[in-house]
């Protein structure tokens, strides 16, 4: 009750008893838990959304340092949380979340256009997603150099290599291979982009029509016809190391890479014109993704990393694919992709993440713990993908690809 007591000569006369509830009355505090709900820094009266976000703000004041970064740095962890951030603030209109996500932007393009840490010449489909801030932000300001930036992404997109079939490599640092987070990093920044700045019908169009093709070519390479789930990477040279060599796909159903495939279907969704034909595939490939990621899930409603292997040894329920699951069944349904009694499954995926994952602090604070901090394939040191490294992988707290699919998935079950 002391902290409560502002003044020194008030604290001094606190010991009697009568004197320290005048005080405590005057003040409006009648009990200790009044006192604690004084000093929330994330009220707990809010929906999920609201306070994983302020919740956000609060452990990276800095927008452009998100990932735990220790500089500043244009990357696609960035734009998932900061576009989750913008549909939070079209709802509450907290000026403090526009803010936030605006000044990632205002540090990271300068005054010419050039976005900071970027260079086109790597052709990394991963620097493409914070592109989605760029795209909100520019019919409210109107500042030419976030539009600048905006075509350099789509120049990338346009000059990106290709497999022979037409699909874009991951990195240009890894020839050949598409992977299953690359359709999320640039595919609804890309029809997006189409969709409300390309002036040209024809190259809208191609746009599009490549949109899709990406999409058919992961169900064409990385699909597995038995389980109905998908491999994390597909190499058409059958080089890597971690690829098949007959089928070149990885080894493994990584949760999260599942997961990234997953959103990207139900976004890319809501900019593909409704006569575009392509559009029912894609519904098509969604209901068959969502058919099989059901089939995995725990009882717990959630997923695990090596999603087929819930019952060997190492394996364990990963916050940031179940995430993502969630927030793509939700929608799925609500927009009438899928039918609506999976909405029991994402229902069952939330309340999975909120009694098993989640944990919130004394201040309101909001965590996502258990989020496999990364994986890939490749790379030096070479990451083989078997089951031992998708397991052995580092598992954090707050993870920014597991926050930010909180985010969205708490939007769309309104929670």
């Amino acid at each position: 009750m002391m902290a409560l007591i502002k003044s020194p000569k008030i604290a001094f006369v606190s010991l009697m008893t009568i004197g320290l509830s005048l005080v405590a009355c005057k003040n409006g505090f009648n009990n200790s838990t009044n006192k604690k709900s004084a000093e929330k820094i994330v009220p707990e009266n809010l929906k999920w959304s609201e306070r994983m976000v302020l919740s956000e703000m609060h452990r990276f004041p800095e927008a452009t340092k998100l990932d735990f970064a220790s500089v500043p740095r244009w990357g696609y962890t960035n734009g998932l949380v900061l576009g989750a951030c913008a549909q939070v603030y079209e709802k509450t209109k907290n000026q403090k979340v526009y803010d936030y996500i605006y000044a990632y932007a205002d540090a990271m393009i300068d005054k010419s256009g050039d976005i900071k840490t970027y260079n086109l010449e790597d052709h990394n489909l991963d620097m493409i997603k914070s592109g989605d801030v760029l795209l909100y932000l520019y019919p409210k300001t109107k500042e030419e150099r976030f539009f600048k930036a905006m075509t350099t992404l789509n120049k990338q997109m346009e000059s990106q290599p290709k497999t022979s079939d037409g699909g874009y490599w991951h990195k240009k640092i890894y020839p050949f291979q598409m992977w299953l987070d690359g359709l999320y990093m640039a595919e609804p920044f890309h029809a997006r982009y189409a969709k409300e700045y390309e002036k040209d019908a024809a190259k809208a169009i191609k746009i599009y029509d490549d949109v899709v093709h990406q999409f058919d070519l992961i169900q064409k390479h990385s699909r597995d016809p038995k389980t109905g789930l998908l491999y994390h990477g597909w190499d058409e040279s059958k080089e890597q190391r971690w690829a098949n060599k007959e089928t070149g796909t990885s080894q493994h159903f990584w949760s999260r890479g599942m997961g990234w495939y997953g959103m990207a279907l139900v976004e890319v969704l809501d900019f593909l014109p409704k006569n575009h034909q392509g559009r029912e595939r894609l519904i098509k490939y969604l209901n068959q993704y969502v058919e099989a990621v059901v089939k995995v899930q725990d009882s717990s409603g959630l997923w695990w990393q090596v999603l087929d292997q819930g019952s060997r040894e190492g394996n364990y329920l990963e916050a940031t694919g179940s995430a993502m699951f969630t927030y793509t069944i939700a929608k799925g349904a609500h927009k009438g992709y899928i039918s609506n009694k999976y909405l029991k499954n994402a229902n069952k995926g939330f309340d999975g993440l909120i009694n098993n994952l989640v944990s919130v602090e004394e201040n309101g604070v909001v965590n996502l713990n258990k989020c496999c901090a990364v994986a890939g394939l490749g790379g030096n040191p070479y990451r083989d993908g078997s089951y031992e490294y998708y397991i052995g992988e580092k598992i954090r707290s707050n993870d920014p690809k597991g926050t930010g699919a909180f985010i969205l998935a708490s939007l769309e079950l309104n929670k």
